[in-house]
């Protein structure tokens, strides 16, 4: 039997794959994103029932905005419906209808709201099950005064400014650290006000406020700032929240992973790292419901990705006389492979040693597959292409293949 017939089919991998979790997306053929995952609650909807709430949010699922309204969607468990809006060219039916043209902005019942922060608020007004706002009115008064803090008292600025700002000399790189140290010491005395782990006596909209901000500030400043706000022995609060946030699966749903943001940055900003790139995170590499999923995307998808891959990866090269035949059955091959190996583990017998090795009898195809599993790897955004714990299961197995390539 050669190399090429020893995985299982896409259909096999797929049936696996659904068989270990109970993530499903909708494909929207021709659109941008492709698919998108099914909102958890909208099996509470009777057939033929449209949502009372339409979120309109950034292609991507970029915006730390429009992160804020999908958190707290989930976590309300609103069954509710996505428009998609191109921030590049927007559409004119889009100007026309939001004042402010900005994502998010949402239809509840039929009324228009904009901002997130009113969003989240309206949502809360509309539907109390649920609630996110503490129900004793002194603490209720105060949510509502943490929720206008969040939004005004420049903590994500600060942070934002001191990551992505150019600056002339290491004095003044200093003073922006200085700034957004002020801040996060703030949040850690904010954080000291209530027993438990969050703003509030519990998780509430004022958590949802800082969530998305603070998540990708703490993954990317050690990257482009080699500086650490997880593991920082000044922020034990934070430190506690963070990981509190990362229990809730309505975060888990809607967050970015660290990779993909940082990935972006370069991209958005211009900005270059300065430091090594964060590990994966270990624990989560290893759920079987991360692998799963990251496994039923890949393989409901392998079509556009074999095809992402021929375009963009620049194996095309490789193709002898202009015939991609060759490369193309080396890239189906290796993101089955990539597939096998999410859904099995070391189960899964891997090619060691195929590129630059002895056993190196077919350098074309382990080079194509090497190729397109590095380019993969990084091709993958959370969570518009899957949830940020199967981004990190795809990479780390991404990671482990790849490197089974090139062992000797």
């Amino acid at each position: 039997m050669t190399v090429q017939n020893a995985t299982p089919t896409w259909d096999q991998l797929l049936e696996l794959a659904q068989n270990n979790t109970p993530q499903r997306r909708v494909r929207r053929p021709g659109q941008l994103p492709s698919t998108v995952p099914i909102p958890s609650s909208l099996h509470k909807l009777p057939p033929e029932t449209p949502p009372s709430v339409l979120l309109y949010r950034d292609t991507n699922s970029w915006c730390p905005f429009c992160e804020r309204v999908w958190f707290a969607l989930e976590e309300k468990e609103i069954p509710f419906a996505t428009e998609f809006i191109d921030l590049n060219n927007k559409p004119q039916w889009y100007i026309d209808l939001v004042p402010s043209t900005q994502v998010p902005a949402a239809k509840i019942e039929g009324e228009l709201v904009y901002e997130s922060k009113d969003i989240l608020l309206a949502l809360e007004a509309r539907f109390s099950d649920l609630s996110l706002l503490p129900t004793d009115p002194q603490e209720n008064a105060i949510a509502k005064l943490l929720i206008e803090d969040a939004e005004t008292n420049g903590a994500k600025e600060v942070g934002y400014k001191f990551l992505i700002k150019t600056c002339t000399d290491y004095q003044e790189l200093a003073s922006l650290q200085a700034s957004f140290e002020a801040k996060l010491d703030e949040l850690e005395q904010a954080l000291a006000k209530y027993p438990g782990v969050y703003f509030l006596s519990t998780f509430s909209l004022v958590d949802i406020m800082y969530a998305p901000h603070l998540d990708r500030l703490a993954a990317s400043l050690p990257v482009y700032r080699d500086y650490h706000i997880k593991g920082n022995p000044r922020f034990p609060n934070l430190n506690a929240w963070f990981a509190a946030l990362n229990t809730r699966p309505a975060f888990g749903r809607v967050k970015t992973d660290a990779t993909t943001f940082n990935l972006l940055l370069p991209k958005l900003f211009g900005v270059k790292p300065s430091a090594s790139s964060l590990p994966l995170e270990p624990g989560l590499s290893e759920i079987v419901q991360c692998r799963a999923e990251a496994a039923e995307r890949l393989s409901d998808n392998h079509s556009a990705a074999i095809g992402d891959i021929l375009k963009n990866s620049g194996v095309q090269t490789l193709a002898a006389s202009g015939d991609v035949s060759a490369v193309t059955d080396a890239i189906e091959f290796h993101l089955k492979l990539l597939a096998d190996y999410l859904l099995h583990g070391d189960k899964t017998l891997l090619i060691w040693g195929r590129v630059d090795g002895k056993e190196n009898v077919e350098p074309l195809f382990s080079t194509v597959g090497a190729i397109a599993l590095a380019y993969v790897r990084n091709r993958i955004c959370a969570p518009r292409d899957m949830s940020a714990g199967a981004a990190i299961a795809f990479r780390a197995a991404a990671d482990k293949v790849l490197a089974s390539l090139y062992l000797k």
